[in-house]
């Protein structure tokens, strides 16, 4: 009898340490799951929080392109007729399109109508876009800079040089054209900037960029338009691209 009592009592004890054993292991299992729940929770406020800080920057940046597209449209519409130039919303452009007031064939220098022109299109231009070259804001530092990156005269000329010139070379010599008309360019718009703030401004803002005939323009029926390509295009770069690299930083975080 005390064999079987004594055997009863050894394995109560056995059963009573397996018991608070599995009841240790539980608690600590339960501790882990309010951790791992708690770190969840954190997570996807935090994406949840990148997500609005990148939505509402994208909101930002698209007020600002439209009304900077409505206010070039508001104040150059009545002008574009006779100065041959359009107003192209999609690459936030100004095209000057008429060849034989831009430039003599194969010539950089600026042909004095064009230079009236530009006399008046240049600080009406330079003031709308000092306007717009504001700070984009967000509460991530990461996230904040400038609308505007930058402002490109393109030079563009069609595909053609004379009949005796190899393709490559007439390549080439469309460069140094395109180069040179967009350097002439912008020598006048920095000489016709006034104050010295201003020239500081398209120093620091304004390229010359010559692209030969890489962009032509075509018509519908696939040919070249070589008139049209002759071209000279003021265009606003924004710093989308570099915004962009900093939000996938952000959400790689």
């Amino acid at each position: 009898m005390s064999i079987s009592k004594g055997f009863l009592k050894s394995k109560s004890t056995q059963n009573s340490t397996e018991e608070v054993q599995w009841l240790s292991v539980s608690d600590l299992m339960a501790g882990l799951m309010m951790v791992f729940l708690l770190i969840s929770v954190a997570l996807i406020r935090d994406v949840k929080k990148t997500t609005n800080d990148v939505e509402d920057l994208v909101g930002v940046y698209t007020n600002t392109q439209v009304a900077l597209i409505e206010k070039l449209h508001s104040e150059f519409n009545p002008d574009l007729e006779r100065w041959g130039a359009k107003i192209d919303d999609k690459k936030l452009s100004f095209v000057f399109m008429s060849p034989d007031v831009l430039f003599d064939t194969g010539k950089i220098t600026i042909k004095p109508k064009f230079k009236k022109i530009l006399n008046n299109f240049i600080p009406r231009y330079l003031a709308i876009l000092k306007e717009f070259d504001i700070s984009i804001n967000s509460d991530d530092k990461s996230l904040q800079s400038s609308f505007i990156q930058e402002v490109r005269i393109e030079g563009h000329t069609s595909s053609v040089w004379n009949r005796s010139t190899a393709r490559d070379k007439t390549y080439f010599n469309n460069m140094w054209l395109s180069q040179g008309r967009t350097r002439s360019v912008l020598e006048h718009v920095y000489n016709v900037t006034s104050s010295s703030k201003d020239k500081k401004w398209v120093k620091d803002h304004v390229a010359a960029v010559g692209f030969s005939s890489s962009k032509i323009i075509l018509d519908a029926d696939g040919h070249e338009n070589q008139k049209l390509s002759r071209r000279v295009e003021f265009s606003v770069i924004t710093n989308s691209e570099q915004q962009l690299k900093n939000i996938m930083k952000r959400l790689k975080r």
